[in-house]
């Protein structure tokens, strides 16, 4: 009954949207290419590396779901190759689970992460959320603080951020730290400037998920730990800048600022 309600619900948002599903294990490739087409998606399926690349490359999907173990070409492969190439989102599937493989993934310009084995009701609510996120930053006219922190906006109604030592120009999509340009993915500066927008204030892992995210159902929140990891390797390598992101043990994270 939940999976009819579900199905109701999002197939009209789903219509027309198309989605690339890689992954070498065909049971696997094959449940989640159903559940994505119950959904109303139109799904190709691919089940290597080299396959995926061409697939994507003609197909020009709106989101790819990507396997990271592949034959061939591996997913790590196939998001440099195509993050150099387009902006389409990218959901990886790995089943390991190890930070070093997340991070490194995150670093290709993947958009999320996600670890087998994953329950579908997951897997398709990032899928909406990716989405919905690629969505709001296209939308002309767009000048809400969230829309305005996400990929694409370029808008006068977005002026540039001056939080303590951190700037960031929302419209061109940079960021600096101390005067010196920061080298950010995607989610990293989608990050970095909500914790700007909130400085001294502790966020929910949850808060981040559901603000920077655009999740409103629960998932892993160690996707919010991974990506604190990366910004915070970034902020930390300015010389003469102490610690900017402090995490409140329990509960989540706050952007410090020091005193003048």
């Amino acid at each position: 009954m939940t999976d009819l309600l579900i199905d109701h619900r999002f197939a009209s948002r789903a219509a027309g949207v198309s989605v690339l599903v890689v992954d070498d294990e065909p049971v696997l490739r094959e449940s989640i290419a159903y559940r994505l087409r119950r959904e109303g998606y139109q799904v190709t399926e691919a089940a290597d590396g080299t396959a995926a690349l061409a697939s994507a490359r003609t197909g020009r999907p709106d989101l790819i779901v990507l396997d990271i173990m592949l034959p061939g070409v591996d997913g790590f492969d196939i998001c440099r190759i195509l993050r150099g190439e387009s902006d389409v989102p990218i959901l990886l599937l790995s089943a390991r689970a190890e930070e070093l493989d997340r991070v490194r993934g995150l670093d290709l310009g993947a958009d999320d992460y996600l670890t087998k084995p994953f329950a579908m009701r997951e897997l398709l609510a990032r899928v909406r959320a990716n989405l919905r996120r690629v969505s709001l930053a296209a939308r002309p006219g767009a000048n809400s603080d969230r829309a305005a922190s996400l990929p694409g906006i370029a808008t006068s109604l977005a002026p540039p951020l001056e939080t303590g030592p951190l700037s960031a120009d929302v419209a061109r999509r940079e960021a600096r730290l101390a005067g010196r340009p920061l080298t950010l993915t995607g989610r990293e500066f989608d990050l970095l400037v909500y914790l700007m927008r909130h400085p001294g204030v502790v966020l929910s892992r949850d808060a981040l998920l559901r603000e920077v995210w655009g999740y409103h159902v629960p998932v892993d929140t160690r996707t919010v730990d991974v990506h604190i990891s990366g910004l915070r390797q970034k902020l930390d390598g300015v010389d003469g800048v102490s610690r900017l992101i402090e995490t409140v043990r329990g509960y989540g994270y706050r952007l410090v600022i020091p005193l003048a």
